[in-house]
Formats: structure tokens, sequence, C-alpha cells
């Protein structure tokens, strides 16, 4: 449990603190956060695989990019925010970063009840554009209906958890996290199989593990010295706004191109049928839960770097990069060597009786570990320029891998190479995403200025 401490003390145990413990003690809590995260988007995929149904699993992975405009609107408004938090708490100024919470708090969610109210009325039209296939669609539709009740919380519980953690505060996010996930994981279950209510119950237990998040992340808002969502300190002024999208862009950036290059990658794999769809699906979701640790990492790197830039400490935010990248690439090292030789067991265990998607999924997969240790700099890098505020470099390289590099190379790859071109095309992207990342901020490094 983390000890409560004062504006004063938090500062002095943000900058005064040895990087090493300062950054574990920070990350853990944010790691466990982006594996429950992880595993909240793998639940469903994986109780719905059961099924054997391939059409059913389609449909999972045909509304996961929906599921990241969501996040990516709520990490826009939460990193926006969180950053903008951090520096403020840093430079002594508590009041801004009051208001500030508030504000990207209470705005994160009338932007999830419009998106909510847009999913409701036109899921099927939404479905199709998401890469949904004649087969694929009613499933599709079903899962989108029971999702949008959810959206508001989805977005609010990510703006909190993320303002938390901003503020050195990660541990009660990862508990308002993981409460919403085990009951997601509980429930998917008993609506799918004991309920018979197939995927409308992978999308109702999603909706409701979305609300419990929503309500603990509010309650642990309140614990341990934390600023206090208020709606008294709501004010939405225009260089509020300018502050959130300023820190936030990157995040939308990054997460709105995953959402169209996940569709491209479905338009992509349609020539190939259903079975395609749904191993890209299942591969990109795999890769999700091995980055999750390293950018679960990077979460408690942020608000060390931000408090500390914010003081004006620039030797310990080089220090505290390089710290992080060195551990980040090691444990995604250990990660590859684990997953390569067990692709064809992961695919299985995703989807049963279905040899077709085992065969397309087992290579796509090990092209994946081949590149992966690579987006342990590219995630450090990003959180870095992002959270210092340089938010032309960040969001360079936030679309590079998911915009600049990847949608092009799934529609010229299969071309190419048909199959394999489709399978290669993430793992070229992220070769091509590290070769642009370490100039960009090899040179930011080097134009740091002097501790003050």
């Amino acid at each position: 449990m983390q000890k409560q401490m004062s504006p004063e003390q938090k500062l002095h145990y943000m900058t005064q603190t040895p990087l090493p413990r300062l950054i574990f003690s920070l990350a853990v809590p944010t790691i466990i956060s982006m594996l429950i995260t992880a595993l909240y988007n793998l639940a469903d995929t994986f109780f719905v695989g059961l099924i054997g149904d391939a059409s059913a699993t389609g449909a999972i992975g045909v509304v996961f990019p929906l599921m990241n405009i969501m996040q990516a609107v709520a990490f826009m408004f939460g990193h926006g925010s969180g950053n903008y938090i951090s520096r403020a708490l840093g430079a002594g100024r508590t009041e801004d970063a009051e208001k500030m919470a508030s504000t990207g708090f209470f705005s994160s969610l009338a932007a999830g009840l419009l998106m909510m109210l847009t999913g409701l009325f036109f899921s099927s039209p939404i479905a199709r554009l998401l890469g949904a296939t004649d087969t694929i669609l009613p499933f599709a539709r079903q899962y989108i209906l029971l999702l949008m009740p959810g959206v508001p919380f989805l977005i609010g519980s990510f703006v909190v958890n993320n303002q938390l953690r901003f503020q050195g505060s990660a541990f009660y996010g990862m508990i308002g996290m993981t409460c919403g996930t085990i009951l997601n994981v509980l429930l998917d279950p008993l609506f799918i199989f004991g309920l018979n209510m197939g995927v409308t119950g992978a999308a109702l237990a999603t909706s409701i593990g979305q609300f419990v998040s929503f309500v603990m992340l509010l309650v642990m808002s309140r614990k341990g010295g934390n600023i206090r969502i208020q709606l008294k300190n709501f004010s939405p002024k225009l260089s509020r706004f300018a502050e959130i999208f300023r820190g936030g862009v990157p995040s939308l950036a990054r997460q709105g191109l995953a959402s169209i290059s996940a569709i491209c990658l479905n338009l992509a794999a349609g020539p190939f049928l259903d079975a395609a769809i749904a191993a890209m699906s299942n591969v990109t979701r795999v890769m999700q839960i091995c980055n999750s640790a390293i950018i679960g990492f990077g979460q408690g790197f942020q608000p060390v770097c931000g408090f500390n830039y914010g003081a004006k400490k620039y030797s310990r935010v080089k220090q505290a990069f390089w710290f992080s990248v060195k551990v980040c690439t090691a444990v995604l090292i250990v990660t590859a060597l684990v997953v390569l030789p067990l692709a064809p067991q992961i695919m299985q265990l995703l989807i049963k009786d279905s040899p077709d998607v085992w065969a397309i999924g087992e290579p796509a997969l090990r092209y994946q570990c081949i590149v992966l240790p690579l987006a342990a700099f590219v995630i450090m890098a990003n959180m870095l320029l992002q959270t210092i505020g340089m938010a032309g470099r960040a969001t360079l390289l936030a679309t590079a891998r998911q915009g600049l590099f990847l949608i092009p190379m799934v529609f010229i790859l299969p071309r190419l190479l048909g199959l394999m071109g489709l399978q290669l095309s993430q793992p070229v992207s992220d070769l091509m995403s590290f070769a642009l990342a370490v100039p960009i901020v090899l040179f930011s490094l080097k134009n740091f200025p002097e501790d003050a």
C-alpha cells in the first residue's frame, strides 16, 4: 500500500529517490495494470474461441479496432492531462494540476457518451467499415450493440488510471483495473456458455467489467493524497484543452492508427477468408500481451520523467530513460525466446479445432518474435518525448509503426508475397519504426539543457 504524501513529500520522493528503486516501485503496479488490460482484451477472444467458430472469433478481431479507437480517445485525455499534471506537480503548481485532472476527466466522459450513441445507431455500418465479412457481420453487430453502453465507463476508467500513475500512485490504479477485469473473466464463461449467449455474452461481460472498474477507480482516486476529481474544478478553457491535446495527441495518433491499421489488416486478410482474419487478430492480441509489460514499465518511467523534467533535473531524466531501455530490452529478448517455440500451442489455445487458423497464425507469431526486442527502444522513446512535451517528435514516432509503415505494408507485401506478405507486414513495420526512432531520440537527448 502506498503511503499518503503531501505534494512536497511526493516531489522530494520523485526527484531524490535512487532511480532503479523508484522506477521499479512505480513500474510494478503499472505492469500489472497493463497485463490486466491485455487480459481484458484477450478474455473475450479466448472464451469465444472455445466455441470453435472462426466467424465468431473473427468478429472479436473485427471489433478489436473499435476498442482501440475508444482507448485512443481515453489515452488522449488521460495522457494529455496526466503529462501536464506530473509536470505541474513537479513545479509545485498543485491547484493547476487539480483543475487539469477534473477538466480531462469530465471532457472524456462527454466524448464517451457521444461514441456510445454513435455505436448504438450505426452498428451495422461500423461493423462493415471494420472489415466484417457477410459471415462475420451478425456476430460483430451483436457484440457492438452490447459493448456500447460500457464505452463512457471504459474511457473514464482509462483517464483516471492514467492520472493516478502520473501522480506516482499507480498502485491505486492497479486495484481499480483489477476488479473490473477479474469480474469480466468470471462473467465470460457464465454468459457465453452458462446462459448460452455466445458473442453477446462476451460483450455484456466486458461492459459490466468496465463499469465496475470505473467505480473502483473513482474510489481509489480519493486515497493516498491524490488529486480529487471534482466538478467545481472543471475548467474548460482553451489553454487547458491545448495542453491536453499537446500531451495526448501522440497517444491518440498511436492508438487511432492502430485501429486503422487493424482495419486494413482485416481487409487485407479478407481474400484469405475468415481463418486469416481470426489468425492475424490472435497474433495481434498475443503481441499486445508481450508488449504490455514493457508499456507498463514505461508508464512507471513516465511520472519519474515528468516530475524531474518539471524540476529541471535533466540528467536524471536521461539516466532514467537509458535504465528503462536496458531493462525492457532484456525482458523482451527473454519473452521472444519463450514464445518462439511455443507458437503452435499458443495458437491452439486461442481457438480450438481450427487448423486453418493455426497454420496462418503460427508463422506470423514467429516472425513477430524475431523483431520483438526492438520494441523496447521504440516504446520508451515515444514515452520520453511525449512526457517532456515534444509533441511533434512524439507524434511522428507514435504514427510511424501503425501509420507510416504498417498501413502501406499490409497492402504492398501481400501483393508481392501472398499470405507470407500478410504475415510479414507487422514485423517489417516494427523494424522500420526502430530505424526511425534511433536518430530522433539520440538527437533529442543530445540537445537537452543542463540541470538547473
